[in-house]
C-alpha cells in the first residue's frame, strides 16, 4: 500500500477530505473513541518556526490517540543541516508512525514524503497550512452545516500561505472561495488554476478581488489572518499602510450575510487586521476554530495512519 501524506490541500479528494471532517466532528463528541497510536507509539514533530497553537494541538491530539509527541524544537535536530532530509526520513520511518513537520521551505516536506515510509504532515509551510484549513472547514460546518454552496471570503495578504490554502481546501468542499487582497499580494496563478479545476468538478468557485467590499458582499463566512508574519516584522511599517483597507471592521462584515461567522487562525493584532468588536463580537467563531484544530488533526491522523 502507498503511504499516504498530506502536505497541501488538495492531497485529499472531496469525498476523502468528507471523511476527514466526519471523523473529525465523531472525535470531539468521544476524544478517546479513537487509539490508533496505542502502544504508546510515537510521533516525530519537527518545529522550525515556533508555534502555540500548533504545538498544543498536536500534542494533545498525539496523547489523545494513545501516542507520545517527540517535540524537537527549533536548532535541535541535525535537519537538512548535517544530516539530509531523505536520511532523515529513512531514519525516523523505522523509529515512529509518524513525522510532522512545521517549516519554512515547503520543498523540504516534499523531500520528506518522497523518503518516509510513515504519514508525513504539513503541519505549516510558507506555501501552504493545510491542517488550519480543516479546523476551519470544520468549525464552518458546525455553524452552517452542509458546506458545499456556501461563499467564504479571505481578506488581507491573498499571496500567503493561509490564501492558497484556503482556494484549495475550500474548492475541494465545494464552496465559493473569494481571496481578497491589494495587488501584488494576490495568490499565485497555478494555484489558482489548480483551485479552479477542483472547483469545477465539485461545483464550488474561485474568485481573486482587490476590493474587500465587493468581495465580502454576501458571505457566509470572512477570515482574515495577521498582515505581518513571522519573519516580517521589518516590514511591519510598509505592510500595515498597504493593508489598512482591508481590516475587518463592523462595517465591512455588515456587507456579509446578517449570520456570517468570522474566523482568523491566530495569533490576531486588534486594531490591525481586525477590529477588536469583531474578533470578541457575536460573530466571532475563532476559538473553536481553534480548538477545532485537535479534532480535525486528530481525524487525519488517525485517517492517514488507517491507510499506512
Amino acid at each position: 500500500m502507498v503511504t499516504r501524506h498530506f502536505l497541501r490541500d488538495d492531497d485529499l479528494s472531496p469525498a476523502e477530505q468528507r471523511e476527514v471532517l466526519d471523523l473529525a466532528a465523531r472525535l470531539k463528541r468521544a476524544p478517546f473513541s479513537q487509539r490508533p497510536l496505542e502502544g504508546p507509539q510515537s510521533a516525530a514533530v519537527f518545529f522550525d518556526k515556533t508555534s502555540t497553537r500548533t504545538r498544543f494541538s498536536f500534542a494533545a491530539g498525539i496523547s489523545e490517540l494513545g501516542g507520545s509527541p517527540i517535540i524537537v524544537n527549533p536548532g535541535e535536530a541535525q535537519l537538512g543541516v548535517k544530516e539530509t532530509i531523505a536520511d532523515t526520513a529513512k531514519v525516523l520511518s523505522r523509529m515512529v508512525s509518524l513525522i510532522v513537520w512545521r517549516t519554512f521551505d515547503h520543498a523540504g516536506l516534499v523531500e520528506m514524503a518522497e523518503h518516509a515510509t510513515v504519514p508525513v504532515i504539513n503541519s505549516l509551510s510558507d506555501d501552504f497550512h493545510p491542517c488550519q484549513i480543516l479546523a476551519d472547514l470544520q468549525t464552518i460546518r458546525e455553524r452552517k452545516g452542509e458546506l458545499a454552496g456556501l461563499t467564504a471570503t479571505y481578506v488581507g495578504d491573498a499571496a500567503n500561505n493561509m490564501g492558497h490554502s484556503y482556494l484549495l481546501g475550500f474548492a475541494t468542499a465545494g464552496m465559493h472561495i473569494r481571496v481578497a487582497g491589494p495587488a501584488g499580494f494576490h495568490p499565485r496563478a497555478d494555484i489558482v488554476a489548480d483551485a479552479e479545476r477542483i472547483a469545477a468538478r465539485t461545483g464550488g468557485s474561485v474568485s481573486v478581488f482587490t476590493d474587500p467590499v465587493a468581495a465580502v458582499s454576501g458571505a457566509d463566512a470572512v477570515i482574515t489572518d495577521t498582515w505581518v508574519s513571522m519573519g516580517q516584522e521589518d516590514e511591519k511599517a510598509a505592510r500595515v499602510a498597504t493593508f489598512g483597507a482591508y481590516r475587518i471592521t463592523p462595517e465591512l462584515m455588515a456587507h456579509a450575510e446578517a449570520d456570517a461567522v468570522f474566523l482568523h487562525c491566530l495569533p490576531a493584532y486588534r486594531e490591525f487586521e481586525v477590529a477588536p468588536e469583531v474578533i470578541d463580537g457575536p460573530q466571532s467563531v475563532v476559538w473553536d476554530e481553534a480548538e477545532n484544530r485537535v479534532h480535525a488533526q486528530k481525524a487525519l491522523m488517525t485517517w492517514l495512519l488507517d491507510r499506512a
